[in-house]
C-alpha cells in the first residue's frame, strides 16, 4: 500500500489572491511556536473584557442595532430614542 504524499497547499479567494496555506505536520512543526508567540491565543478573561467594553461603545451598539433591525423583533432598543 502506496503512503499518502502530503504537500503544502495554496487556499485562494475568489479572485485567485492566496489567502491562506495548508501544511504537513513537519513543515508546521517549524513555525509553530512562532506563530503562538504572534498570534497568542486570547483568554477568556480578555474576551470578557473586550464584551464589557463594547457595551459601552457608542459606534458598536449604533452598528449592533443597525444589524439587529433586520429581525422582526427589536432586540435591544435604542436608549436615546422618543
Amino acid at each position: 500500500m502506496a503512503g499518502t504524499v502530503l504537500r503544502r497547499q495554496l487556499i485562494t479567494d475568489a479572485a485567485g489572491n492566496p489567502v491562506g496555506v495548508i501544511l504537513p505536520l513537519e513543515e508546521f512543526a517549524l513555525v509553530e511556536e512562532t506563530l503562538r508567540q504572534r498570534l497568542p491565543v486570547p483568554d477568556t478573561a480578555d474576551k470578557l473584557a473586550h464584551m464589557e467594553q463594547a457595551a459601552d461603545d457608542a459606534l458598536f451598539m449604533d452598528d449592533l442595532r443597525e444589524t439587529m433591525s433586520a429581525f422582526d423583533s427589536p432586540v435591544l432598543p435604542d436608549p436615546h430614542a422618543g
